[in-house]
C-alpha cells in the first residue's frame, strides 16, 4: 500500500481505537503503522474475539456502509441508529481517518481508493492469530450468516466455509442463513465437520412436536481456570424472513424466559461470566438485556452494525454491554474481561477493521482458500459489463446495486414495478469497476433465489410495503426482522416511519400517477418464501439480470436511487441526505 505523507498520518489517526500514539509512530513506515493499529493492550484474563455476518466473503472486498439507519421511538439517536459524523462523533473517531472509512459512508469512494478493500478470511486469520497469541485461552465466537453470501458457498452448499471456519479457529457459532441449506445439511455439517472442534449453540430452536432442543442451548468452556458460558441465540424469525419448509420441524423465537432459565442454569454451573452470541438483531439485544439479568454480555449479529464502542443496558441484576461486529469480516471484535472474586470485575472493547493492505495473508488460509475457489475462479472472474457509478446495497430504503436488480426485473421482463428484498448482505463496486458474475453473486446467492412475475392490486402492493415497512419501525424491537425496506424500482411512494401499521405508506405512483386500489399491476421480484416457488420453473434471479448486463453494450450508467419521500422523521441523526 503507497501514502502519501498526508494520508499516513490519517492512518495514524485510527488511534482512537487502537491506542495509538502519534509521537510513538510519527517517523514509522506502514508496517509500523499497521502494526500499531492492530497492537491491542492485553486486559485482564478472559477473551473473546468476535466475528458475524461475513456472508461466505473469503476474499477482500469493498463495503460501503449505509447513510440511512434510522432509529424510531427510544431508539432515535442512539447507538445502532447513528451515520455517518453522527457516529464518529460518538465513538470518538476523527474524519478522514482509516476508522472512519470503516464505519461510515462518509467520502467512500475516495476513502476506498486510498485504504483498499477489507476483510478477506486470510487477513482475518492473520488478525485472529495475533489476538489469540496476545490473549492466550481467547474464544473465537461465530455470530452466523457465514455458510450464505457467494457463488462458491452456494455452489459448494457452504462447505467452503465450514472449511474455512475450522481453519479459522472458530470455537462456537449460532446461525440464521445457514438454516437455508435446509435441515439436513445444517445438522450433517454439525454432526461431521463440526465434531470436536467447533460447538453450534442456539437456546430458541426447538423441535415442533415435543419442543425438545434441536442445537445445544450452551457450552461452558475453561479461559485461563475461569469457568465462562456461552449461550447461543439463532435468528429468532428465520420461519418467518426465510422459506418455512427449509426449517419444516423446527420452531423458532426470541425465548426470553428460556434465555433466562440457561443464563440461571449456567451460573448453577459455576460459570463466572456469561456471554450471549446473538443472532437477534441489534436493537431486540438491546431489549433483550434489559429483561433478562446475570448476562455480562451479548455478542450480537445480523443487522450488521459494526459498533465501535459497546452499549452498557441496566437490568434488574446489574448491566449487561451489547456489541455488534459489523459485517463482510471487515471486523473482529476484542472483548476482554477482568474477573475477580469469580465475578466480572472490569472490561475492554475494541472493534477491529480488517484493512487487507495492512494485515499480511495467513499463508494457510490463502492457499486453502485458492484451493477452494479454483474449480470457478473463471465463472466467478467472467466481465458482464463496466459500472460508471458506485454499487451498494446497505442503507433503510434502497442501494444501488438493488436498484440495479430491480431495473433489470422491470425492464427484462416487462414489469411495471419490481421489488428487491430487504437483505443487507451484498458488495460494493467503485465506478470503473468490471460488473463479473462474482458480484452479482454477491449480490442474489441464496437457495431460492427464483425470479417471479406475477399480478397484484395496488392494495396489495399497499399491504405489502406496509407489513415491510412495520418490520422495520415497529417501535418496539421484538415485532423487528432486521432486514431493510424491501426495494422497489417503478412505484414512487412517501414514507411516515412515525406512523403505525397501515399508515406509513401513502401518495404510490407509477410513471406520475396514483396507483388505483382495485386496478391490477405487474410485479417482478426475486426471492419468494413460498414452498410452490421452487416447482414453477422459473429463471435464477442473476440469469434475468445477466441478460439485461448483456444488453447494455458493455456499460452500466450511473444509477438513479427510487427512494421514498420521508415523512415526519426528520431531521433524524440516522439519516443523511
Amino acid at each position: 500500500m503507497n501514502l502519501t505523507k498526508r494520508e499516513f498520518f490519517q492512518v495514524l489517526g485510527a488511534g482512537t481505537m487502537a491506542g495509538m500514539g502519534l509521537s510513538a509512530y510519527a517517523q514509522a513506515d506502514v508496517a509500523t503503522a499497521a502494526k500499531g493499529l492492530y497492537d491491542i493492550p492485553k486486559f485482564g484474563n478472559v477473551s473473546f474475539l468476535h466475528m458475524t455476518d461475513c456472508h461466505a466473503q473469503l476474499k477482500p472486498i469493498y463495503f460501503r456502509e449505509p447513510s440511512i439507519n434510522l432509529g424510531v421511538g427510544s431508539m432515535k439517536g442512539n447507538l445502532p441508529h447513528l451515520v455517518g459524523e453522527h457516529l464518529l462523533k460518538v465513538a470518538k473517531i476523527r474524519p478522514g481517518t482509516a476508522e472512519a472509512h470503516a464505519l461510515t459512508y462518509l467520502d467512500y469512494e475516495q476513502a476506498a481508493k486510498r485504504y483498499g478493500k477489507v476483510g478477506g478470511f486470510a487477513h482475518l486469520a492473520t488478525l485472529v492469530k495475533r489476538m489469540k497469541a496476545s490473549r492466550p485461552g481467547a474464544l473465537l465466537l461465530d455470530g452466523g450468516d457465514t455458510w450464505q453470501g457467494s457463488g462458491t458457498a452456494l455452489w459448494t452448499n457452504g462447505q467452503d466455509m465450514v472449511d474455512a471456519c475450522k481453519l479459522l479457529g472458530v470455537d462456537v457459532m449460532t446461525g440464521h442463513w445457514e438454516f437455508t441449506l435446509g435441515m439436513e445439511r445444517v445438522k450433517e455439517i454439525i454432526e461431521k465437520d463440526f465434531a470436536g472442534k467447533v460447538d453450534f449453540v442456539a437456546q430458541n430452536v426447538k423441535t415442533n412436536d415435543f419442543g425438545d432442543p434441536v442445537f445445544k442451548p450452551y457450552v461452558i468452556r475453561e479461559i485461563n481456570g475461569v469457568p465462562c458460558a456461552i449461550i447461543g441465540q439463532a435468528f429468532p424469525y428465520t420461519p418467518i424472513a426465510n422459506p418455512r419448509y427449509m426449517v419444516a420441524d423446527w420452531a423458532f423465537g426470541i425465548q426470553d424466559d428460556n434465555m433466562q432459565k440457561m443464563v440461571d442454569e449456567c451460573r448453577g454451573k459455576g460459570a463466572q461470566v456469561v456471554v450471549v452470541l446473538s443472532h437477534n438483531g441489534m436493537d431486540v439485544d438491546l431489549k433483550m438485556a434489559s429483561r433478562v439479568s446475570g448476562i455480562d454480555a451479548i455478542m450480537g449479529g445480523h443487522t450488521h452494525d459494526g459498533m465501535p464502542v459497546a452499549s452498557i443496558i441496566s437490568n434488574k441484576g446489574g448491566k449487561t454491554i451489547v456489541t455488534n461486529a459489523g459485517s463482510n469480516s471487515k471486523f473482529l471484535a476484542v472483548l476482554d474481561f477482568d474477573v475477580k472474586d469469580k465475578k466480572v470485575a472490569d472490561f475492554r472493547y475494541k472493534l477491529l477493521p480488517v484493512f487487507a493492505n495492512m494485515l499480511p495473508a495467513d499463508a494457510e488460509m490463502d492457499a486453502l482458500i485458492t484451493k477452494v475457489r479454483a474449480p470457478y475462479e473463471v465463472k466467478l472472474a467472467e466481465k458482464l459489463a463496466i459500472t460508471e457509478g458506485t454499487l451498494y446495497r446497505r442503507g433503510n430504503f434502497n442501494g444501488t446495486g438493488d436498484q440495479l436488480l430491480v431495473d433489470a426485473l422491470m425492464e427484462v421482463q416487462g414489469a411495471d414495478l419490481a421489488f428487491s428484498p430487504g437483505f443487507r448482505w451484498g458488495t460494493t463496486l467503485l465506478p470503473g469497476q468490471a460488473i463479473t458474475r462474482e458480484w452479482l453473486m454477491d449480490m442474489t446467492a441464496t437457495t431460492y433465489s427464483y425470479a417471479t412475475m406475477s399480478e397484484m392490486t395496488g392494495a396489495t402492493i399497499k399491504t405489502v410495503l406496509e407489513d415491510v415497512c412495520d418490520n422495520l419501525f415497529n417501535p418496539d424491537p421484538y415485532y423487528q426482522q432486521g432486514g431493510d425496506m424491501v426495494r422497489v424500482g417503478g412505484l414512487q411512494y412517501s414514507c411516515s416511519p412515525l406512523e403505525t401499521m397501515g399508515k406509513r405508506i401513502s401518495d404510490m405512483r407509477i410513471n406520475g400517477k396514483l396507483i388505483e386500489a382495485d386496478k391490477k399491476y405487474k410485479v417482478a421480484g426475486w426471492a419468494p418464501v413460498a414452498e410452490e416457488a421452487r416447482s414453477q420453473g422459473n429463471k435464477q434471479v442473476w440469469e434475468v439480470v445477466e441478460t439485461w448486463l448483456a444488453a447494455r453494450g458493455g456499460k452500466v450508467t450511473r444509477r438513479k436511487l427510487n427512494a421514498p419521500k420521508i415523512i415526519g422523521a426528520l431531521p433524524n441523526p440516522g439519516y443523511a441526505a
